[in-house]
């Protein structure tokens, strides 16, 4: 072990040359002593656990007092060390960190005799509260908990291990995740699935591990090929290239419904450049080289992420065929990409960190709604929700950005600004129109909440907001007015996630346009009403029911109304949505050349609600750039307003209409 212990400092005098490593030392000689004499499922001695959870923490960066604080992270819950032997050894911030990591597993519990879910529901709540107080709490577990999935193969118990794996990827992987840890979460999600669906496993490495060389090879002549051709527009950068992991892989498979064949962005490059600058400069390289697939551009570095990631993301289409995704990041981001908040982590008296500050309140306030969670079942998937996400920014009417996850409505938007104006909230508007409060908010919608004091929750309200933060607030004030406790049992059941799913995409539009788009088996011309207990538009499943007047009632296929009330097998009919015929339409728009002008672009495009299907970013002459899309519009008004909203742009010189066909052909 002291070649292990060797390897750890020589590791901390990289990352800090000139620190103090005597607490390291001390830290060693007291969990060597402490753990003497056992010995872990493997059969190695338990130190070189301790060994590894440090190692670990080491190659993420973190200070010599964290580390020293992994050595011992087991000292005071598994050996014969007082507590306060072990402050008199360590002091109070060390033993604090121990003590934080310690009573997230370690609690009494009275008669009867708790659940699992009981258990883990208390678990995350000691985290939390420890966590809240210093976040290097929730590194140590973390590492702890990593070190444990590499070593679970020795574990017997195959129901503690299917427990272990079960948790690690609902709770750990989307807490490292929302932490900002790619390299811990991918891990941890591979370890999971490696033993919680061994067969998916094994098949989609064989098929990985089938065609490796190829993969390599055609990356490599991607790689110098991208390599050469930003050297020729003078963008300072280098390129990588790297396999998605295991198990992002089988989410695709799952999420789309498709065989690892049909999978085809499964290899993923990379340019780091060394200015915000150069990432524009080199998307233009990359969308002048390939075609980008509509729908899959992200701008994280003028939205980054609540977990402190940036970068662009897009994907392209090679000569082959085969889409390729590219990320496009400084390398100030990519660090913070791999190491998240322990990037942005300081210990010096005074300083400051804004993206740090902005990710322990987000701790802090998680931890302070939680506390109202009625249910521990209640609890794990408000957790579940918030940690493994992704995020939509609005704005307030007057311009302050919020960011809320994806298919948030405005209901959570409300919410999410007080609970007093999500209690009141009859309505809202986005971009100056009345909406649905079920509406799905986009990125760049800008949200007013209409309020009225004698409005309170309804119970119908849990199946329009998705934030935990709406959902326990609701639940709080329905059980105060004694209108939660009936159904409340099977709403928890109701919202348990265990996989991802996919979701439709649904569209808002009015009642015109919604009666036009409804198509009935077997019938036309038939009068349909639009059942008001769950509100179905386009994207939804349907189904109707033939009412006893003339007249067909429509209602969305999981409508619990409709799913819980007696029917007439004989009445209920088969419906679904129509298409509408769509005007493509080319644009050019000519545009300066300034940081964020894309993103701008696009943000002011997004929420009009219009599906374009191709586009591309191209470098100009003389401080010029150029966007070029095509997009389907419903009529021929939205193409005139499209092009206003994309003159209101700053930096936008021109824009012009341009056939349809001529983007494909400007390659």
């Amino acid at each position: 072990m002291r070649q292990e212990f060797a390897k750890l400092l020589k590791q901390l005098r990289k990352n800090s040359p000139g620190a103090d490593l005597a607490i390291v030392r001390k830290a060693y000689r007291v969990a060597n002593e402490a753990h003497r004499g056992v010995e872990r499922e493997s059969g190695d001695p338990y130190i070189s656990h301790c060994l590894e959870v440090a190692r670990i923490l080491a190659q993420l960066n973190l200070d010599p007092t964290t580390v020293a604080a992994g050595l011992v992270h087991d000292v005071l819950e598994d050996t014969k060390v007082t507590h306060k032997e072990f402050e008199a050894e360590f002091g109070e911030e060390i033993t604090a960190l121990v003590d934080g990591v310690s009573k997230i597993r370690s609690m009494k519990w009275s008669s009867p005799a708790p659940t699992h879910q009981e258990k883990q529901a208390e678990n995350l709540r000691k985290m939390l509260v420890a966590t809240a107080k210093d976040v290097r709490v929730i590194l140590i577990k973390l590492a702890d908990r990593l070190h444990n999935m590499r070593t679970i193969e020795f574990l017997t118990d195959r129901k503690r291990v299917e427990r272990i794996c079960r948790e690690t990827l609902d709770i750990y992987a989307p807490l490292a995740h929302r932490l900002g840890i790619a390299r811990w979460k991918w891990e941890l999600e591979d370890h999971a699935f490696h033993y919680l669906n061994p067969t998916e496993y094994r098949s989609i490495a064989a098929h990985v591990a089938m065609k490796r060389r190829e993969r390599e090879a055609w990356l490599n002549e991607t790689i110098s090929y991208l390599e050469n051709r930003l050297s020729e527009a003078e963008v300072s950068a280098r390129v990588i290239g790297r396999p998605k992991h295991l198990y992002s892989i089988y989410q695709k498979m799952v999420q789309q419904g498709k065989d690892f064949d049909q999978v085809m962005d499964i290899l993923a490059v990379r340019i780091i450049t060394q200015t915000v600058s150069g990432c524009y400069n080199a998307l233009g390289v990359v969308h002048q080289i390939w075609t980008p697939v509509p729908g899959r551009f992200k701008d994280y570095i003028a939205m980054p992420k609540v977990n402190m990631y940036q970068s662009i993301h897009t994907v392209v289409m090679r000569e082959n065929g085969f889409p390729l995704e590219i990320q496009i990041r400084t390398e100030e981001m990519d660090r913070t990409a791999r190491e998240g908040i322990a990037a942005h982590w300081t210990y010096k008296e005074g300083s400051s960190d804004s993206k740090l500050d902005s990710q322990l309140r987000w701790l802090r306030q998680m931890y302070d709604w939680l506390q109202d969670a009625h249910a521990p079942d209640e609890l794990l998937d408000s957790l579940r929700r918030d940690v493994s996400r992704s995020d939509v920014y609005v704005f307030t009417p007057t311009g302050d950005v919020k960011e809320l996850p994806e298919g948030a409505t405005p209901l959570d938007f409300a919410y999410h600004v007080h609970s007093d104006i999500g209690h009141h909230c009859i309505g809202a508007r986005v971009n100056g129109k009345l909406v649905p409060l079920r509406y799905n908010l986009q990125t760049g919608d800008v949200v007013e909440i209409l309020t009225s004091r004698a409005q309170t929750p309804h119970l119908d309200w849990l199946e329009v907001v998705v934030t935990g933060k709406a959902r326990t607030r609701i639940r709080q004030r329905l059980r105060e007015l004694g209108e939660l406790e009936p159904l409340e049992g099977q709403l928890r059941k109701d919202t348990v996630r265990v996989m991802p799913e996919t979701k439709p995409k649904i569209r808002q539009v009015d009642d015109a346009t919604r009666d036009k788009l409804i198509r009935i088996e077997g019938a036309k011309g038939i009068q349909v009403q639009f059942a008001k207990c769950c509100r179905p538009m386009p994207g939804h499943a349907v189904i109707g029911y033939a009412t006893k007047t003339p007249g067909i009632t429509i209602h969305r296929a999981d409508c619990r109304n409709f799913v819980n009330t007696k029917r007439d097998p004989a009445r209920i009919i088969e419906a679904s949505w129509d298409g509408e015929e769509h005007f493509e339409i080319g644009m050019r728009v000519t545009t300066g050349q300034r940081p964020n002008m894309l993103a701008d672009l696009t943000n002011a495009i997004r929420p009009m609600n219009i599906s374009i299907t191709r586009a591309q970013f191209l470098p100009g002459e003389k401080g010029k750039s150029y966007f070029e899309f095509v997009f389907e519009a419903p009529d021929r008004d939205s193409i005139a307003r499209v092009a206003a909203t994309i003159k209101t742009v700053s930096g936008v010189v021109e824009v012009s209409h341009m056939p349809s066909t001529q983007l494909a052909s400007s390659k």
